[in-house]
């Protein structure tokens, strides 16, 4: 199976966001997906991008492929680098949440 992780649209008409997945390369755009790896949402400015880098990196490592607006999306996140630095998704989910713990301690002092 040949997955790839790429764009789902979603939103009304006219007014898309996207979720990023990893997909079967076979199924339709829309259609079925293995895992939800973030969103995009383009229409705010600055548009919106949110990726789980682990669950990217994760997928990377089992030979998924990127679209290439998917691969832009994870270069500016970051996820395209730690994918390349060589880190394992543990390292990765594990500073994720020391950033969040450091970011709610910040939140609850001030």
């Amino acid at each position: 199976m040949a997955v790839r992780l790429r764009l789902m649209r979603m939103g009304k008409k006219k007014q898309p966001t996207y979720r990023v997945v990893a997909a079967d390369a076979r199924s339709p755009r829309d259609g079925r997906f293995i895992e939800i790896v973030g969103t995009y949402n383009p229409r705010t400015e600055p548009s919106e991008v949110k990726i789980d880098s682990a669950k990217a990196v994760h997928w990377l490592r089992h030979g998924a492929q990127p679209s290439a607006r998917v691969k832009k999306l994870l270069e500016l996140t970051g996820a395209w680098d730690d994918f390349k630095s060589g880190k394992t998704p543990e390292v990765i989910a594990a500073a994720q949440a020391k950033e969040a713990e450091a970011a709610a301690a910040e939140s609850a002092s001030a």
